[in-house]
């Protein structure tokens, strides 16, 4: 797995990561759009009833699922592509600590 992450920052994915993340967006907007059904399904089932914990786990996982879905379908093995940081920028090392005065 470490392999294929540290080829898709290189850029170096294929036509297989291509096909394979789209998809995988494909697969979790579709989970979304079940998601969102489920909710305004259960939403007008009588008796009315108070918003359950479970539903807004649900509802949350549907908004997560709707984000990472559009990015993996516009972007693909891209999202995970190195981007260069200009050296006039300070990079965060979580060893080093910087105290403030």
């Amino acid at each position: 797995m470490r392999a294929f992450l540290r080829r898709l920052e290189r850029g170096k994915g294929g036509w297989a990561a291509q096909i394979g993340l789209r998809f995988g967006g494909v697969l979790l907007l579709g989970l979304c759009a079940l998601a969102v059904w489920a909710l305004t399904v259960s939403m007008h089932r009588p008796p009315l009833h108070a918003a359950r914990p479970a539903e807004f786990s649900e509802a949350a996982a549907s908004v997560i699922a709707w984000a990472l879905g559009w990015a993996l379908l516009a972007e693909g093995p891209g999202l995970f592509r190195l981007i260069p940081v200009p050296p006039r920028h300070i990079r965060f090392d979580h060893r080093q600590q910087r105290k403030h005065p």
